[in-house]
């Protein structure tokens, strides 16, 4: 390889070679922008001090396009050991065994990964000493189509019932097709305690519009209506990380937005682009909001109180 075809750039202590830069990872067309492996570089330097408080310290699964979207995709969870050894790992049990995580603390760690192709990096909802204790719950709000006005209503009668519980909220465009409500937890409860709450939430949210909504699994089953999707809160289950780019045409972003957003007319799931997600990201939406994490008790309580009025 010439030197040509590799560039160097340095993030904090390490310096991280970038190669073949002008390869193209995001094919133009279509109204679709073209985004080379030096773009994608570029960004998640550029939003790594938004990014970076969102993955520190949590077990990562990338999702990796070595040949760009037209080629085929791998997802790594196990660290390769060609990876330098200032990148953090962190080991976690598996049935039969363990699984050895690349852990993304920093910028330099940013974008390597990066360069490694790893165009989508899905995090845990834990973090490495307290990985079977979750901080995060996570709904998943999934149309049967293309009809984001379903998502909107979605995200409405979610966000008023978690405001009924007296749980905090924050939401984020999944770069997909839907949007992730995300809720900050104390850290006190295990994964199967948090599923089986957010599920009685999804289930109370479905009984009340069993039209527009399901909690089905089976796609056959759900018809037209919403799948409200709650199994992301499993052990070793993952979401995509805030801020990181989706493997699709014009490189979406899973953007944290602020509630107002959501009347936002032209707003769908992949309103955000490696070209203005980090605009989105100084005006700080959630600001405040994941600092609040809460213990479920009382919000248990209230949901039953609902439930039986």
């Amino acid at each position: 390889m010439s030197s040509d075809d590799v560039r160097t750039v340095r993030a904090g202590k390490h310096t991280v070679e970038v190669h073949r830069p002008d390869k193209v990872l995001f094919p133009g067309g279509d109204g679709a922008k073209e985004y080379t492996k030096g773009d994608l570089v570029a960004y998640y330097r550029s939003v790594a001090p938004f990014m970076l408080p969102h993955l520190r310290g949590r077990p990562l699964m990338l999702e990796r396009h070595p040949d760009g979207l037209a080629g085929p995709r791998f997802m790594q969870k196990n660290t390769p050991d060609s990876y330098p050894e200032w990148i953090h790992r962190v080991e976690v049990t598996k049935e039969g065994g363990t699984v050895c995580h690349t852990v993304c603390d920093d910028t330099a760690t940013l974008l390597y990964l990066a360069d490694q192709a790893s165009l989508t990096l899905h995090r845990w909802l834990s973090r490495a000493g307290s990985v079977e204790r979750p901080d995060r719950m996570v709904f998943d709000l999934d149309p049967a189509g293309d009809d984001f006005e379903a998502v909107r209503e979605a995200a409405r009668l979610l966000g008023e019932l978690l405001d009924e519980l007296r749980l905090p909220s924050a939401l984020m465009t999944t770069g997909s097709r839907g949007l992730h409500v995300i809720v900050p937890l104390d850290g006190r409860h295990d994964f199967d305690e948090v599923r089986e709450f957010a599920k009685d939430v999804a289930d109370a949210l479905v009984a009340g519009h069993p039209e527009q909504l399901t909690t089905a699994a089976r796609k056959k089953d759900r018809g037209d209506r919403l799948y409200l999707d709650v199994q992301r809160n499993g052990y070793a289950q993952t979401a995509v990380a805030p801020f990181t780019v989706r493997a699709k045409p014009g490189a979406p972003v899973a953007t944290p937005m602020s509630w107002a957003q959501l009347d936002d007319p032209g707003l769908d799931a992949r309103r955000w682009t490696v070209a203005d997600a980090v605009e989105q990201a100084r005006t700080d939406p959630w600001a405040g909001i994941l600092a609040r994490g809460r213990a479920l008790g009382p919000a248990r309580r209230r949901l039953n109180a609902l439930m039986s009025s």
